[in-house]
């Protein structure tokens, strides 16, 4: 018997691959592990988000909906994106998804023949890769750099574009780095893109989650041009503490909408329909918890920059966005001739702390570690303290 090709070059994501080794070490240690590697809000979904659910189960929303989602719910992103992206979209344009990875597998399958070429952030979401590689294209990581504070350096993306890209994906604000594109530098992107043959996937899963207030989130999908050649992608996972509803969606430009449509049809059928129903209540609905968690996110940032500043071979830049600190403890990696990997390896068996080697993110994260501050203010004070007595022992600087 013979596996692909492409199902041996997909790699799985490199978070759910350390909470299984966290979840055996509590399992068969019993040691209390901190969870910092997981992006997950640690808050309950909204009550009316709920409410909303049992509802439409109640109701008997328990059957197939059109692949594309249902009327009310398309009708709902589309106004939301209106009012909150300065958008002009039509429900008709609105792809319904059940999670957003599914979203970036069937926009890769939309645009990508085998050997064209995708470009992706670097250090980036891992399954970006895997999604290009299993629609037969080929990777082309676009460097984001600690010095330029996570930006797009306009002058390498232009170097990596050639005749065979065909796709350009952006994730702002991001995943690992926490990092934001401003509209000067989505301008200057736009530009580039629209010389070449590539279609934009914007990720902005995390668009609600930016804590700098003269740092407004911008969709390119909104600059003059770009609204037909951008798959804008958001969803309920991070706003709403909805990782496990699987509900997200697309703006897709109508050229293209049938194609997507039809490989959406074509794994899932359609996204589960009383979880549908609840996402209108998301989007439009009165969920005072959305702005509690984003006030406690903040809170929890600069707690955890402080403290990890605080450890001897640390060195943490603010993030703006998201719920990641990307941290460089290139320091600490060289002296002791170690890989990311390796050391936050280190810290889970010997601190209890499950963390992210940023060489999960790409080749450029390494000689990073990535926490998330999805998790409670005593927790990450405790989880700090963990690891600051480790490094102080094993890893003196």
């Amino acid at each position: 018997m013979k596996i692909s090709v492409r199902a041996q070059n997909c790699t799985a994501e490199g978070a759910f691959e350390v909470l299984a080794k966290a979840k055996a070490l509590e399992r068969e240690k019993g040691i209390k592990v901190i969870h910092l590697e997981i992006g997950e809000p640690d808050f309950p979904t909204p009550a009316r988000v709920i409410a909303s659910c049992k509802n439409a189960l109640d109701q008997g929303h328990t059957h197939y909906t059109p692949a594309a989602g249902i009327p009310e719910l398309r009708e709902a992103v589309a106004q939301y994106l209106n009012k909150h992206r300065g958008a002009d979209y039509e429900p008709s344009d609105v792809l319904i998804s059940t999670g957003g990875k599914l979203l970036i597998f069937a926009t890769c399958m939309t645009f990508l023949e085998e050997g064209d070429e995708a470009i992706y952030p670097d250090p980036g979401y891992p399954p970006y890769r895997s999604a290009i590689r299993l629609a037969g294209g080929h990777p082309v990581p676009l460097p984001l750099l600690e010095e330029d504070d996570y930006r797009v350096d306009i002058d390498r993306l232009s170097k990596l574009i050639t005749p065979k890209t065909r796709l350009i994906i952006l994730n702002s604000p991001q995943n690992p780095t926490g990092g934001v594109l401003p509209r000067a530098d989505l301008e200057k992107i736009a530009e580039v893109v629209k010389s070449s043959n590539a279609v934009v996937f914007s990720d902005e899963i995390y668009s609600h989650l930016i804590y700098d207030k003269n740092v407004p989130h911008v969709s390119i999908a909104t600059l003059p041009g770009m609204k037909e050649r951008t798959v804008l992608m958001d969803g309920m996972s991070k706003t709403y503490a909805m990782t496990g509803w699987r509900l997200a969606y697309a703006t897709v430009p109508r050229e293209f909408f049938s194609p997507m449509q039809k490989i959406i049809n074509n794994t899932v059928s359609c996204t589960p329909t009383f979880v549908q129903y609840a996402g209108i209540d998301a989007l439009l609905g009165d969920n005072p918890e959305v702005e509690m968690m984003k006030e406690k996110f903040a809170k929890r940032r600069l707690l955890m920059v402080k403290l990890a500043n605080q450890i001897p071979g640390f060195h943490a830049r603010e993030p703006l966005g998201a719920f990641y600190l990307f941290v460089n403890v290139k320091e600490i990696l060289s002296k002791y001739q170690l890989s990311s990997k390796a050391f936050a390896d280190h810290l889970l068996y010997q601190a209890g702390v499950a963390i992210l080697g940023g060489s999960a993110f790409g080749d450029t994260g390494e000689g990073y570690i990535r926490f998330s501050y999805a998790n409670s203010s005593p927790n990450i004070e405790e989880a700090m303290d963990r690891i600051r007595k480790i490094v102080v022992k094993d890893f003196p600087i």
